[in-house]
């Protein structure tokens, strides 16, 4: 039994239309990414973080890892260092013994930055599996997205999470994003004052010298062949105020 030649293209442009649509609008669900409204205030404590958490201590750290050392804070407030469970024969080896090293970065006293390089022979062995591993343990949403080389990030409210691979080995990094913000702040203002500060030293090179026995003036890019004596040294703040005051620009300098 043969079908019309219409009733065959109307059922071929019906399937084209269905197809269409599901190119076009997926599923509801399908590869959807949830944004992360998650505070540190209320995220989950999690086995994998071993015992860590943002906001602790620098003491509270210390008794959760003794074998930790602290330098002194710098201009800023913050104090870095790092513990290698994986190399120091006195750490808990059946506490870290999936854990290589454990970097914190701590400012004014609070963990702000904690980042741990597990072994490569860890459980989540891949960036795929500690993503799906890492949001359960701290009941997270799908908010990962992808980050620098087969890396990836979620954001959240007031922190953020990056996944990486390391040697072949998974690594993780939570971060306080409001401290971050802080410290790039008070990096800025430090930045800030030393320009300031150069550019008043320029000035103050730029005085204008002059000698009081010859009544003549040097400006700051023309210095007297020979030191002007002490007792004869006078500066002026501009040419027109040496003027002013009776002086003259050397022959040296014109």
């Amino acid at each position: 039994m043969s079908f019309p030649t219409e009733i065959i293209r109307r059922i071929f442009l019906v399937a084209s239309i269905q197809v269409l649509i599901v190119c076009v609008f997926p599923a509801a669900g399908s590869a959807q990414v949830v944004p992360c409204k998650v505070t540190l205030n209320s995220l989950h404590a999690a086995p994998e973080l071993k015992g860590f958490h943002l906001g602790m201590t620098t003491e509270q750290a210390k008794s959760n890892v003794p074998q930790i050392v602290y330098a002194p804070p710098d201009a800023f407030g913050s104090i870095k260092t790092t513990v290698n469970p994986g190399f120091d024969p006195s750490a808990d080896k059946s506490r870290f013994q999936d854990v290589r090293s454990i970097s914190l970065e701590f400012l004014d006293g609070r963990l702000v930055s904690l980042w741990i390089g597990y072994e490569s022979n860890f459980k989540w062995r891949s960036v795929e599996d500690f993503v799906a591993g890492i949001s359960q343990s701290l009941a997270l949403p799908n908010a990962w997205a992808e980050w620098k080389l087969r890396g990836q990030r979620m954001r959240c409210a007031d922190f953020e999470l990056t996944v990486s691979m390391v040697a072949q080995s998974p690594s993780f990094r939570i971060l306080d994003s409001a401290a971050e913000e802080t410290l790039a702040a008070r990096r800025a203002a430090a930045a800030e004052e030393a320009e300031a500060a150069e550019a008043d030293e320029a000035s103050d090179s730029d005085e204008i010298v002059a000698d009081r026995k010859t009544k003549t003036y040097y400006p700051g890019s023309c210095q007297p062949a020979i030191p002007i004596a002490e007792a004869n040294r006078i500066t002026f703040k501009t040419t027109a105020d040496a003027e002013k005051a009776g002086y003259t620009l050397s022959r040296t300098c014109s």
